[in-house]
């Protein structure tokens, strides 16, 4: 699969009505998931060789709109992994203490360690998307903001983190449906709140800070990847393709054994 289809290169001026969010890289569903399936025995392997060598950190951050299928992508594109060398951080609305900090102090400290998978659910980048929507702050404070997430984005890839960005599209459609799903089936009727519909009025707002957000903080030590994520198992597909491959690239070696085991037989 042809990958560098769904980077947003740096510089970039985007249109996010351009990308199909209903796109299927020409897979049939079956093959999809199988593939899927066998990326998940891989990243499986990847994950122990990046903790058993405690060289390299890994940072992914997934933002998407409301629906846009963040939690399903972290339960089946990291179905296999090891939960003691991968961490996931959800980031909701900032408490008190967060806010009387600014507005980074609550991210640091859950960026990965040496060894480590984070997975952030949302993310920093709240601080240009809601913020931005709802006029939280004043438009020249948040608009400052985009350099301040970019250095602090080169500061982490300057001491050993690899980071990748997924941005989860969907249509206001598919929205309509996953939100309907979630009033019509009760098992899932949890996840509904109506302040979702609020939200969803803000559609266009928020397709102009997305659209924003990828355009200027899409580098080339962070790049933002955009999915198309009507389809779920396409989705779930395409970033497994993307997480191993960036796994690959770290070219990582088991560690050497202890001097003296060679031979060892164990009475």
């Amino acid at each position: 699969m042809k990958l560098s289809k769904y980077r947003v290169e740096p510089g970039q001026d985007i249109i996010l009505g351009d990308f199909d969010t209903h796109d299927n890289g020409g897979w049939e569903r079956g093959a999809a998931e199988s593939r899927t399936a066998e990326l998940n025995s891989r990243l499986e392997y990847l994950q122990e060789l990046l903790y058993a060598e405690r060289r390299h950190k890994v940072l992914f951050v997934i933002q998407a709109t409301d629906t846009g299928g963040k939690d399903g992508t972290i339960r089946h594109v990291f179905d296999k992994v090891n939960p003691q060398g991968v961490k996931v951080a959800s980031f909701k609305k900032p408490t008190e203490v967060e806010l009387a900090h600014d507005y980074l102090w609550r991210i640091h400290h859950h960026t990965p360690g040496a060894g480590e998978i984070t997975i952030f659910n949302r993310s920093h980048y709240e601080d240009v998307l809601v913020v931005r929507v709802h006029d939280l702050v004043a438009p020249e404070r948040w608009k400052r903001r985009y350099d301040h997430i970019n250095n602090f984005e080169k500061m982490l890839a300057d001491e050993g983190t690899t980071i990748v960005k997924f941005f989860l599209h969907i249509s206001k459609d598919e929205q309509r449906e996953r939100l309907q799903d979630r009033i019509d089936t009760p098992r899932k009727n949890w996840k509904f709140e109506l302040g979702d519909l609020r939200e969803r009025e803000l559609w266009d707002d928020y397709q102009a800070a997305f659209t924003t957000m990828l355009e200027r903080t899409s580098t080339e030590h962070a790049p933002w990847f955009v999915i198309p994520a009507d389809r779920k198992w396409f989705r779930n597909l395409l970033i497994s393709e993307i997480v191993v491959d960036t796994l690959e690239r770290l070219d990582m070696s088991w560690p050497d054994p202890e001097p003296g085991i060679e031979g060892l037989v164990i009475e």
